[in-house]
């Protein structure tokens, strides 16, 4: 091989690493960083559960990715803009969990019920919510039925949760 092709081969080998490494940085954890999420409390059939507040685009995005485990009592609040049909997926996330989906008045819609971790990135599939919802709430696996959740049921608010949708600031 003479050595002007030599060099395009090399050139060419290490772009094919910067471009695969660059590929995976899309899909690692520091591509997902955010700001901390703001905390509090809601309340659904008695039950009280610590929640993480998802309120940007980037905290929405981020939610429960890349984390191995997350306490019985915890989950996190996404608080979208409107009212709509929404659909939420399992990418890069690794505990099973209820998607739970709630309309502005903060009544149950509907429930995703022990949705599976997913490690196939953009290949993971949605779960979409029955009808429009505003505000998303995620429990571990297993909550929905332990609280014989029903649609209508109604989702009260700690201190620091909007209870009006807040434009996002990506």
């Amino acid at each position: 091989m003479s050595r002007p092709t030599r060099l395009l081969a090399c050139f060419l080998l290490m772009l094919s690493a910067l471009t695969a490494s660059s590929a995976w940085a899309q899909d690692s954890e520091d591509a997902y960083t955010i700001t901390p999420m703001s905390s509090s409390w809601v309340q659904l059939d008695g039950h009280r559960y610590s929640v993480e507040i998802a309120q940007t685009e980037a905290q929405r995005a981020r939610g429960l990715m890349f984390r191995d485990r997350m306490a019985r009592d915890h989950g996190m609040i996404f608080i979208h803009d409107e009212e709509r049909p929404l659909a939420y997926w399992m990418k890069n996330t690794r505990i099973a969990l209820d998607i739970f989906y709630f309309d502005a008045h903060r009544q149950l819609v509907s429930v995703s019920k022990n949705t599976p971790p997913c490690d196939l990135g953009n290949a993971c599939p949605p779960f979409q919510s029955e009808g429009p919802a505003t505000y998303v709430l995620e429990l571990n696996a297993g909550m929905a039925d332990r609280l014989h959740a029903r649609k209508g049921d109604v989702l009260k608010f700690g201190p620091g949760i909007p209870t009006s949708p807040q434009p996002s600031n990506p």
